[in-house]
């Protein structure tokens, strides 16, 4: 069963990394050490997928929210 997320932060480790700590509900903290790339990599995939709910949620055909050319 997956856990809920209750908070994050991501910090510098001053090595050039950094540290995403994952909070859950019961108060448990997982770090990871993560590159930019892959902090990148993540934002990314999270703002592709955001985007397609988004569209999904509002009722948006991908057809009419191209403007028309003239």
């Amino acid at each position: 069963m997956a856990r809920t997320l209750n908070q994050f932060t991501i910090t510098p480790d001053g090595n050039g990394d950094y540290v995403l700590s994952l909070e859950d509900d019961d108060g448990e903290t997982i770090d990871f050490t993560a590159s930019y790339e892959q902090l990148d990599l993540i934002t990314e995939a999270i703002d592709e997928l955001l985007d397609e709910d988004e569209d999904d949620l509002l009722g948006v055909d991908e057809d009419e929210a191209e403007p028309a050319e003239e």
